[in-house]
């Protein structure tokens, strides 16, 4: 489900301003390939996205900071290289936004928490700058989840950016104004990090794809930690391919070849362990519906226990929250009065583990991970419900701790089986708005993954 209403005022009324209009509706491919022919300029592009931007009510709560200078001089020697015939790569002269814990020189990155108010790099994160040596475009920041340790994308001490589909929702979190910016026309992808499914919950509550990458491949360095053995980097976009030529991108390499991705053959177990608990029944019954369509295009779905996983998810507790205090405890006790109290307790919860405990636990999940490959190397991808919940009443979450207490967990509960397992995975959307399915590879396979979730997305249509 795409949704226009939201950008107006682009020379409407004319022919050219109804083409730049609808580039920015376009998937990132789409407009690489505009570029290469020489259809697209990469200046007159970014102009339509900034002009987008600036003319947007919710701008403010989606973009943490609008790079505008910055954006014109990196299209301008796009758009110098086109001319050249000498683009860096299929998505050179694209625009995309940043989550605000990406280290950028000059620009305030402070990963949607007060305490970090100010915090002004001088260097880019390493990340922005392989983007940035692909040709990317850099649009700006957006917010984000307080140090992105929530799922629900509800931030009242930065902003809360909208929900596409309900405009008294969440839009999921932490990853929050990244899907933000793809969903509204205000950026041909969002970049964003994945420490318990920051990239997947906002992704599939605005109806985008999202890939969580495997911990290790993209690096990390000038990256506003959260939790270091668990956070990943990876794209919102409008399509799979996108996701591909972006991971690329980001990492200076190869993308997966897409072409004749096929689900006739392809051996998918649906995981029931845990993740289909609870499940809502709009969810639910999206989620069925998209296996369905999966088997009539050709793949084998199986059901699969995995007691690895019902262990491993009652140490998330210890695993996520011990290591998250201990990298923020000093800078948040100097000053907790602000934080949002339900991300502060979360933080604080960590505080009392042993030392001991946690190198237990990790030695522990190790195992529990070798289970886990062993129980699914026979299939192609495991699947689940990418959210078992449809995205909550953002009003309601202010006033209801007990509400907050519950959406939030269950929120990132599915997504988190991913950062566990120590897998890469895709959030698809369904076509049911705001429901999408997810695909879990193995480690660092994230080619085959994205192969196989081309096929799917064709059949989910």
């Amino acid at each position: 489900m795409r949704r226009k209403a939201a950008t107006v005022g682009i020379c409407a009324d004319t022919s050219k301003g109804a083409i730049m209009q609808d580039w920015l509706w376009k998937s990132a491919a789409d407009l690489g390939r505009g570029i290469g022919t020489g259809e697209i300029d990469p200046v007159a592009l970014t102009e339509a996205y900034l002009e987008a931007m600036d003319a947007h009510a919710a701008r403010d709560r989606i973009y943490s900071a609008v790079t505008h200078d910055r954006a014109r001089a990196e299209a301008a020697a796009a758009a110098a290289r086109a001319k050249a015939r000498q683009r860096l790569g299929p998505l050179d002269g694209v625009p995309i936004s940043w989550k605000d814990l990406f280290d950028s020189a000059g620009v305030e990155t402070c990963s949607g928490s007060a305490l970090l108010a100010g915090r002004v790099p001088s260097y880019d994160a390493k990340v922005l700058q392989a983007g940035t040596a692909a040709g990317l475009v850099c649009l700006g920041k957006t917010h984000m989840s307080e140090f992105a340790f929530s799922g629900l994308g509800l931030n009242p001490v930065t902003a809360t950016p909208p929900n596409v589909n309900d405009a008294k929702a969440v839009p999921g979190g932490s990853s929050s104004g990244a899907a933000a910016s793809v969903a509204f026309g205000l950026a041909a992808c969002g970049i964003g990090s994945d420490t318990g499914g920051s990239v997947r919950i906002p992704s599939a509550w605005n109806d985008l794809v999202g890939l969580k990458t495997t911990s290790g491949r993209i690096t990390l360095e000038g990256v506003v930690p959260l939790c270091a053995r668990f956070d990943t980097v990876g794209p919102l976009a409008r399509t799979v391919e996108d996701c591909a030529l972006m991971l690329a991108a980001l990492e200076g390499g190869r993308a997966a070849d897409l072409r004749g991705a096929s689900l006739k053959g392809l051996r998918f177990a649906a995981l029931q362990t845990a993740v289909m608990e609870d499940v809502r029944d709009a969810p639910l019954a999206a989620y069925q519906d998209a296996v369905e369509r999966l088997q009539a295009a050709g793949a084998t779905v199986e059901k699969i226990d995995a007691p690895e996983v019902a262990e491993a998810m009652p140490m998330s507790g210890l695993l996520f929250t011990a290591e998250a205090y201990g990298t923020w405890k000093d800078v948040i006790e100097a000053d907790p009065g602000k934080m949002f109290a339900p991300i502060l307790e979360r933080f604080r919860s960590g505080k009392d583990f042993k030392a001991a405990d946690y190198v237990a636990a990790w030695r522990r999940l190790d195992g529990l991970r070798a289970d886990w490959h062993a129980r699914v190397a026979g299939y192609d991808a495991v699947l689940m419900p990418t959210a078992p919940i449809l995205p909550p009443d953002a009003e309601r979450l202010m006033t209801d701790d007990n509400y907050y207490l519950t959406e939030n967990l269950l929120a990132l509960r599915n997504t988190r089986v991913g950062n566990l397992m120590g897998l890469c995975a895709v959030s698809l959307p369904t076509g049911v708005p705001s429901c999408g399915i997810m695909l879990c590879g193995q480690p660092f396979a994230e080619e085959r993954l994205l192969r196989v979730a081309a096929a799917a997305e064709a059949a989910l249509g």
